[in-house]
C-alpha cells in the first residue's frame, strides 16, 4: 500500500509528459501545415500568443489593398515629323500640357467659346491624346473626322494647333445652330446634326447620351474654370421649399 502514492505520481507525470508530447506534436504539425499551405497560397506564417502564454502558429494570408489607378491625361505631346505624297508635311511637335492649354485659350478667344467647355470636350473625346483615333475615323485631340477638319482648314487632324482650332470652330457653329442649347450642340458634335434633327432632340443612342453627360460633368464640376453664367446646367439638382414647408428636389 505504501507504493501506491509513488505509482500514482509516476502515472501523473507520465500523463503530463504525454500531454506535452501531444501538444508539441500538434504545434509541429501546425507549423508544417502552415508552411506547406503558405508555399502553395503565398501565405505567411503568423504567431498568435494567447493570454495564458500559449502559442499558436497559423498560415494567415496578408490583407491586400487593391491599387486603383485612374487613367491619366497625357501631360506631354510628341509627334514625329511627317511628309506625304500630296506635298504636305508636318514638323515634329513636342510640347507640354501648358502649350496645349495656350492653344485652347487662343482658339477659344478667337472664336468666342468658353475655354472650359473646349477642355471638357477634349478630355471626353481623347483624354488629351493627340494621336487618338476612333473606329469611326475621327482623330486628334478633339476627334474630328477628316471632312469636318478640312471644312475648317485643318488638313492634319493630329496637329494640335489645327485640330483644336477646327474643333472650336465646329463647336461654335453647333452652339449657334441650336441657339446655345448645350445638350443639342454636344449631341450633334457626337452623333451629327442629322441625327439630332431627326430626333428633334438628343438621339436615343446610349453612346450619345453618355457623351453629353460626361462632357457636362467635366464642364460643370468645381474647379473647371468655366465662365460664370456662360451656360446653365439643366441636369443640376435644385432644392425648393414649398409654402407648407415641404422640401422638393428636382432637376427641372
Amino acid at each position: 500500500m505504501s507504493g501506491m502514492p509513488n505509482r500514482k505520481g509516476m502515472m501523473n507525470r507520465r500523463a503530463t509528459n504525454t500531454a506535452w508530447l501531444l501538444r508539441g506534436t500538434l504545434v509541429l504539425w501546425a507549423i508544417f501545415c502552415a508552411s506547406f499551405f503558405a508555399q502553395s497560397a503565398n501565405a505567411q506564417i503568423a504567431k498568435v500568443i494567447e493570454d495564458d502564454g500559449r502559442r499558436f502558429f497559423v498560415n494567415a494570408e496578408p490583407l491586400r489593398t487593391p491599387k486603383l489607378t485612374a487613367a491619366r491625361a497625357h501631360s506631354n505631346i510628341y509627334l514625329p515629323a511627317e511628309a506625304s505624297l500630296m506635298g504636305r508635311s508636318r514638323p515634329a511637335v513636342d510640347m507640354g500640357r501648358d502649350g496645349v492649354e495656350k492653344i485652347v485659350r487662343e482658339a477659344s478667344d478667337r472664336h468666342r467659346v468658353d475655354p472650359a467647355l473646349v477642355r471638357a470636350v477634349i478630355e471626353t473625346e481623347s483624354n488629351w491624346n493627340p494621336k487618338a483615333w476612333s473606329h469611326k475615323g475621327a482623330g486628334g485631340l478633339m476627334q474630328l473626322i477628316p471632312t469636318t477638319a478640312q471644312r475648317y482648314g485643318a488638313y492634319d487632324v493630329f496637329n494640335p494647333q489645327q485640330n483644336i482650332d477646327a474643333g472650336v470652330q465646329h463647336l461654335k457653329r453647333l452652339l449657334e445652330r441650336y441657339n446655345g442649347n448645350l445638350d443639342l450642340a454636344l449631341a450633334a458634335y457626337n452623333a451629327g446634326e442629322g441625327a439630332v434633327d431627326r430626333a428633334h432632340g438628343v438621339p436615343a443612342y446610349r453612346e450619345t447620351r453618355d457623351y453629353v453627360q460626361k462632357v457636362q460633368n467635366a464642364y460643370f464640376r468645381p474647379g473647371s474654370g468655366r465662365l460664370a453664367d456662360a451656360y446653365v446646367n439643366a441636369h443640376a439638382i435644385h432644392r425648393d421649399v414649398t409654402a407648407d414647408g415641404r422640401i422638393i428636389f428636382t432637376n427641372e
